[in-house]
């Protein structure tokens, strides 16, 4: 079984979303593009793990770097694929298989490109951020990486979004005495002390701020409480984990020490995070690419791996054809005119 680069681009999608690839389980996808890639003679295609990689050698004046995850959130009874009018349905039809149907035509399409052309198509971004696939290549494989501009085709319905937001997760730890629940006035209740912790996250007031004339919108959440003993145990502690989406204004550091901050008092524990990327449209690539593309450039209300391109000083943006508003949703989808249309404007920008 192979995949069939010369099949429409919204057939290609549907073929690679019925390929089920999970997060950590990307490996049949993986071979079959790989497989496909060696088919193409103008590319040169390596491997690192669940990532692949394909970069054309014609020695242009600049390097572009496209950029797509293979990997979805868990699937929820939405594969196989299914076509409804203009809608393509199924697991990671959005988010985003689509796009890499769109970086696969281009691939196998553009023979001569004006730019020298990478494609990676990586693992594991749908999961914590040390298993990211593309973190994964900048360690290992730092060259694979290099380029003068970047891709990364996140859904963005069509338009592009510059730079993205950073993202923290934090446990907020409340602390009692346990005590035998028929005597629990001699313990003090580690959940119901969680309260002030709720009612600092219904009253905060999230930042709008303006970056590089792009504006962000924050965010800080519960997204897990964790509690309990027994049936007839006074808890002694319950945790509260809370995610924080922050503007690419603050780096990882200032905002830890903000969710420190409107939680003093209060154990807190960090446990994951990625620093956001400004916008960077003023660079000449990025600038270039939004004429070609047309529309008026916003913000990514998101983490996307951007970020990791920024660190290694590479200006990137992120377009595609899914709608991010419907990622990881049962019932995503994806406008097949959208994929098209996302298909003809990289062609415009890159072909001859």
């Amino acid at each position: 079984m192979r995949l069939d680069l010369a099949r429409d681009v919204g057939a290609l999608a549907a073929r690679i979303v019925d390929i089920e690839s999970v997060s950590g389980q990307e490996r049949e996808l993986a071979d079959l593009i790989e497989g496909a890639l060696r088919d193409c003679g103008h590319l040169d295609v390596t491997r690192d793990g669940n990532a692949v990689v394909a970069r054309t050698r014609l020695g242009r004046r600049e390097r572009v770097v496209l950029a797509g995850h293979i990997d979805t959130v868990p699937v929820a009874g939405n594969l196989p694929s299914r076509v409804d009018g203009d809608r393509l349905y199924g697991c990671g039809t959005s988010d985003m298989k689509s796009a890499v149907a769109v970086a696969l035509k281009l691939a196998a399409t553009l023979t001569e490109p004006n730019r020298d052309l990478t494609y990676i198509f990586y693992d594991c971004e749908e999961i914590e951020a040390e298993r990211n696939g593309l973190l994964r290549l900048s360690r290992n494989h730092p060259e694979w990486l290099r380029g003068d501009f970047a891709v990364l085709m996140e859904p963005t319905d069509g338009l592009i979004e510059g730079g993205c937001q950073g993202t923290l997760r934090a446990e907020i730890i409340s602390r009692g005495t346990r005590a035998h629940s028929a005597r629990s006035w001699f313990g003090v209740n580690a959940i119901h002390a969680i309260q002030p912790i709720l009612e600092t996250l219904n009253s905060y007031q999230a930042r709008r701020p303006v970056v590089d004339g792009l504006e962000y919108r924050e965010g800080l959440n519960a997204v897990w409480v964790r509690g309990g003993v027994a049936g007839n145990v006074i808890p002694d502690e319950c945790v509260v984990t809370v995610n924080y989406r922050f503007a690419p204004d603050l780096d990882l550091e200032a905002a830890r020490k903000h969710v420190s901050e409107v939680f003093a008092g209060y154990d807190v524990r960090f446990t994951d995070g990625a620093p956001g990327a400004r916008p960077g449209l003023t660079h000449p690539a990025a600038a270039a690419f939004t004429a070609a593309v047309g529309g008026t450039p916003r913000a990514k209300l998101g983490w996307t791996d951007v970020a990791l391109f920024s660190t290694l000083g590479i200006p990137a943006v992120n377009f595609g054809p899914g709608d991010p508003n419907l990622a990881h949703q049962k019932d995503e989808y994806v406008s097949l005119e959208k994929i098209f249309a996302c298909e003809r404007a990289m062609l415009d920008w890159l072909a001859l």
